[in-house]
């Protein structure tokens, strides 16, 4: 059986393609801003490719890894940002070693939203990232920023993708 883009949302009347879907921020916000952007001479990508990079590191900018910020949607759906978290030197040295190995699956970092997310705003807020899945990014799990910690805890009504990208 062949499921259409265009099924319909039994709750809003929305597509169903809205609902669960994956927005990926292409770079970090301040990198983003910055001259050069990625091509600032001494950068570092995980991948040629800053779309697919996951990890990356810009001279002046905090080294970022890439994670899923999940936005939970009455029903039984998930709406994704793929975002960028600036993290610490350190951080991001383990990153790169575990990456790859099996100790990734206990990989846990802090640092703080490096994309600004609609409706939100959330630049620069805290974050704590953990993997929930091997074969995925980190996830956002929690923050001390009260807001961003209820987007991340609570399900929303489906009206709020109607102020997302």
């Amino acid at each position: 059986m062949v499921f259409s883009k265009k099924r319909k949302c039994g709750m809003c009347g929305g597509t169903l393609a809205a609902h669960d879907r994956d927005v990926r921020f292409r770079l970090p916000d301040p990198v983003l801003n910055s001259p050069e952007q990625q091509r600032a001479e001494g950068s570092w990508l995980s991948d040629p490719d800053p779309t697919t990079a996951t990890l990356m590191q810009i001279p002046d900018i905090s080294p970022v890894v890439r994670s899923l910020l999940p936005v939970r949607l009455q029903g039984g759906h998930e709406f994704r940002f793929g975002v960028w978290i600036a993290i610490h030197p350190d951080d991001l040295q383990h990153a790169c070693r575990v990456w790859n190995a099996p100790e990734y699956a206990d990989l846990k970092l802090t640092g703080y939203l490096a994309n600004k997310i609609k409706p939100w705003g959330f630049l620069a807020v805290p974050v704590n990232l953990a993997v929930l899945n091997a074969e995925q990014t980190p996830y956002c799990v929690s923050s001390s920023n009260e807001e961003l910690n209820d987007v991340l805890t609570r399900e929303w009504p489906h009206d709020i993708l109607h102020s997302m990208p």
